[in-house]
């Protein structure tokens, strides 16, 4: 009896990754077939709300891009974060992320990339625990406008 029960459990489990892996790569081929439809130069938007200064051309866009393009820091209002410049980000005591985290809680999400790059400008690490959520509202913005 349990040869049996265990069999039926083998099967079904194959049984829901075919499907679920058939409706991914439908998903995927829906996905790749509506990028195709737009012209490979189309700076369209794809989302209604784009911040000031979108080119509207969201893959490419450095204004969603982690990497730092700048020479110059864009500040925004945390010149007091540059004392932090060469900490580790494992090394920060509670009030020195609470000054992390009063910046970070006051963006808007569509300046959460541009200010992750500004950090990254002046050399300070963004918390362990700020990071993740961080990066999250990043990834979230990504593929909202992608959509």
């Amino acid at each position: 009896m349990s040869d049996l029960f265990c069999l039926l459990a083998f099967v079904a489990i194959c049984v829901l990754y075919y499907f679920l892996d058939k409706k991914r790569k439908a998903s995927k081929k829906e996905t790749s077939s509506i990028d195709s439809i737009q012209e490979p130069n189309s700076i369209a938007p794809r989302s209604k709300e784009r911040p000031e200064g979108c080119c509207g051309a969201h893959e490419v866009c450095e204004k969603e891009s982690l990497i730092n393009n700048r020479v110059q820091p864009e500040y925004y209002d945390d010149e007091e974060l540059d004392a932090f410049a060469g900490r580790t980000a494992d090394s920060y005591d509670e009030d020195e992320i609470r000054l992390f985290s009063d910046v970070f809680y006051t963006l808007k999400d569509y300046d959460v990339a541009g200010w992750l790059k500004s950090l990254q400008a002046r050399n300070v690490e963004l918390p362990l625990s700020l990071r993740d959520e961080a990066l999250l509202i990043v990834q979230e913005r990504r593929f909202k406008s992608h959509e």
